[in-house]
């Protein structure tokens, strides 16, 4: 506490002394806030009226025409919905996400696609992980990072008292990367595992916490005919698949939902809002009785006026499995661009029915797919 006030202390005396001297005034300063939420007590964060002393602190900076202010964080809630609320329209937020591939693939200095891409998606792409040479090191960095630096800020930061029941939350969603999931689900999921049930409404504020934390994202389903989102079940993906290779142990190495993981952080990462679609389709079977079915598109991406529906799939060799995934893109029915990415090492192409067919290296490495 008495390095959060006395921080405190030193931006207020700086902010005054930059107001108070003309001479200063006449040269341009940056102030560089970085892990600003240390800077803040649990007890001011919790509060209704949050965060006061830092307010007024910036506050009194952003009002001086010599000074550009940059806070950093690895809070989201700290950042987005309260410091950018406070400062809106003076202020613009900028996200910074773990290496993309082409940028891991680029700090590597090029070399084996694929074997990059086998590499990345075990490990990730905190740039700190390309320091080390053994995957061993990796891996205890990996692990160290995830429960003492994320978990255990989580659980100081919100007060958490369950802390057995957030530690399972967590295995959960990184278990079922790229399976639909709700609170009444994941609540199940844990409570099968304690004699001391947790509430539907106590997973969901973990599950925000997890999100505000920038360790999880949420894709929710959208209705592609109805035009609308469902109120249940989402899709829960990792930021970094390395990471949640670690919290598992690395015992669940399945290309198949990491691949999943990795085109939803690419797509993430180039600003694309992104939801998982569904299709509903009503038909009549042979004895005129009326059946519904719902039919999955992987990820509906906008971005502006663009949309685009993709599917992810390991392989499409076989016949049956090709027209599994392609299906939903038949029965949509209408003209927005159509990719399916598949393990393949194919290059990019146009089948018959306009939808682009592409090689997982190629879509994480090229821009252009989305320009074809």
């Amino acid at each position: 506490m008495k390095r959060k006030t006395k921080l405190i202390q030193i931006l207020r005396s700086f902010s005054d002394t930059l107001q108070a001297e003309s001479q200063i005034k006449k040269a341009q300063y940056f102030v560089f806030l970085d892990e600003v939420q240390y800077a803040i007590s649990t007890e001011e964060l919790r509060s209704k009226d949050k965060c006061p002393r830092l307010y007024g602190v910036l506050n009194g900076l952003l009002h001086l025409g010599n000074a550009d202010v940059y806070v950093t964080g690895s809070n989201s809630k700290l950042l987005s919905s309260d410091v950018m609320t406070e400062f809106r329209g003076r202020g613009d937020e900028i996200r910074v996400f773990p290496l993309s591939f082409s940028e891991f693939f680029a700090a590597k200095g090029g070399g084996d696609k694929e074997a990059a891409l086998n590499e990345y998606a075990v490990y990730g792409g905190l740039p700190q992980v390309l320091q080390f040479k053994s995957e061993e090191d990796k891996g205890s960095y990996l692990k160290r990072l995830f429960d003492e630096a994320y978990f255990k800020d989580i659980v100081e930061r919100n007060g958490i008292e369950r802390e057995d029941a957030m530690a399972q939350l967590v295995d959960v969603l990184c278990s079922c990367t790229g399976s639909l999931a709700n609170t009444s689900k994941l609540s199940e999921a844990i409570n099968s595992a304690n004699k001391s049930r947790i509430s539907n409404p106590t997973v969901k504020s973990y599950v925000d916490f997890l999100k505000d934390s920038f360790l999880f994202s949420e894709a929710r389903r959208y209705d592609v005919r109805g035009k609308r989102y469902f109120d249940y079940q989402s899709k829960f993906y990792c930021i970094d698949t390395g990471l949640r290779n670690a919290r598992l142990n690395f015992r669940q190495i399945e290309f198949t939902h990491l691949m999943e993981n990795l085109i939803y952080n690419r797509l993430i990462q180039k600003g694309f809002s992104v939801d998982v679609g569904m299709v509903p389709v009503s038909r009549r079977d042979d004895s005129g009785s009326l059946v519904r079915s719902q039919y999955e598109i992987d990820f509906v991406v906008n971005k502006g006026m663009h949309q685009y529906y993709i599917q992810s799939a390991f392989s499409i060799d076989d016949h049956e499995k090709k027209r599994k995934e392609l299906y939903p893109f038949s029965i949509v029915n209408n003209s927005f661009r159509k990719i399916i990415v598949t393990r393949s090492e194919i290059s990019p192409f146009f089948d018959d029915d306009g939808i682009i067919h592409v090689g997982i290296v190629d879509f994480l490495l090229s821009d252009d797919i989305f320009s074809f």
